[in-house]
């Protein structure tokens, strides 16, 4: 049986720099386990799923695997590693890996260069992560953003035999569905605002322009003259009562078991709700659908994001054994598909125990050519949005869900814009 080790809460900046002041630099045996064990640590974020016991076992088979190497793993100090982050570096008290981060123009300078390790180049949306042609990442797989999970008996009582490819016929779909007594679409009132309007447009505005992270930051091109389109679409179906009402005061929590209850037909939300609808009682037969394009777009682009990202510190005092223990974690068989089934996530020839919600998106992943993957919010690597804007464009569509102009919101992001480029 694997024994459960104690997990390291990360100290605050201010409390290290008073014991680094006290006992001075540390020497070559820092971070030197007991034994004389290499002491490698890793940051990483605690949620349900990802508990302290489960980190612990997942590095268990490395350890003894490598029994020089003890792998101390490391909780945050505030609500999540992003958080502790800043004060960490600060503090000087960097661990050696850290988990969950996706690297930042401001972050590079902190990190290894994975670009010698094939292991790095050859992860999941490891080239799309990559600044100035670098990799400083490694990821275990994906997770599906630009997609809609729908109340199978919802369409068969609107009458919708087979799912929506075009924009076009979502937006009719919407109607039928409302016609046959069902609130067509689930959105809340919190952080998940923004994931309607993202889902339904930013697919089919990368595949017009696949240079629009980049030219948005240079102020080639403005929001209102890339979004406003879309924004038009989902102020209608705000206007026309195909979301609830009082959508705005709805959390995400509550969002996700209203369309679990059968209250909702559909619900846009990214691939880790699979883990969720897994747990749930069955009752409501669930289906996914990838968004479909606009007019005149074929190929719309699949929004993503690099599930349980690894990066190494160059200030870590054991960075030889911290790229050994990433390797393992996104390369070993057993480690990745552990990784992947725990959080619901998804990559090309990692299969597990799944139901059959889980073997559509994985269909959906297979299918979807790894040059089409594109990131959401603030982007990722070269193809990035000045930061915040996540939080802004979150905000803007909470205005439009309360009947606010279109106008006002596209005004506002380019303000927005012009201020924070």
């Amino acid at each position: 049986m694997i024994a459960r080790r104690a997990i390291v809460a990360v100290a605050g900046a201010a409390a290290l720099s008073l014991a680094m002041a006290g006992c001075g630099a540390a020497g070559n045996d820092a971070g030197k386990a007991a034994g004389g064990k290499t002491e490698v640590r890793m940051l990483v974020n605690i949620t349900p799923n990802l508990t302290d016991k489960w980190w612990n076992e997942l590095v268990a088979p490395f350890e003894a695997a490598n029994p020089d190497i003890d792998v101390k793993i490391m909780a945050p100090v505030g609500k999540n590693v992003k958080e502790s982050m800043p004060q960490l570096l600060a503090s000087g008290d960097v661990p050696d890996v850290v988990q969950s981060l996706l690297p930042t123009k401001d972050l590079v300078p902190e990190l290894v260069d994975l670009s010698a390790y094939e292991w790095a180049k050859s992860a999941p949306l490891a080239s799309q992560n990559t600044f100035d042609g670098k990799y400083y990442i490694a990821g275990i797989g994906t997770q599906l953003q630009s997609i809609f999970f729908y109340n199978k008996k919802a369409f068969a009582d609107a009458g919708i035999k087979n799912v929506p490819v075009t924009m076009d016929e979502f937006d009719a779909d919407l109607q039928k569905l409302k016609d046959a007594g069902w609130m067509p679409l689930q959105t809340g009132g919190d952080w998940f605002t923004k994931l309607l309007p993202e889902i339904a447009g930013l697919p089919s505005i990368v595949a017009k322009n696949p240079q629009w992270y980049q030219d948005m930051s240079a102020g080639k091109v403005t929001f209102s003259q890339t979004y406003t389109d879309t924004l038009n679409l989902y102020a209608s179906w705000v206007k026309k009562g195909y979301v609830p009402a009082d959508a705005v005061g709805v959390k995400y929590s509550d969002a996700e078991q209203q369309f679990l209850a059968g209250k909702t037909a559909i619900y846009p939300m990214g691939s880790w709700f699979s883990a969720a609808e897994a747990k749930s009682d069955g009752k409501t037969e669930v289906g996914v659908f990838a968004s479909p394009g606009q007019a005149g777009v074929t190929n719309p682009k699949m929004g993503s994001g690099l599930a349980s990202p690894y990066m190494l510190m160059k200030a870590g005092k054991h960075q030889d054994a911290a790229a050994k223990l990433v390797e393992y974690l996104v390369t070993d068989k057993a480690s990745v598909t552990n990784q992947l089934q725990v959080d619901g996530n998804f990559r090309d020839g990692f299969e597990y125990p799944m139901n059959d919600l889980a073997k559509e998106l994985q269909k959906i992943n297979a299918e979807t050519p790894a040059a089409d993957f594109i990131p959401v919010a603030d982007g990722f690597g070269d193809m990035t949005l000045p930061s915040g804007y996540g939080a802004e464009f979150n905000t803007q569509m909470q205005g439009i869900l309360t009947g606010g102009p279109v106008s006002t919101a596209t005004k506002n992001m380019d303000s927005w814009f012009d201020n924070n480029r």
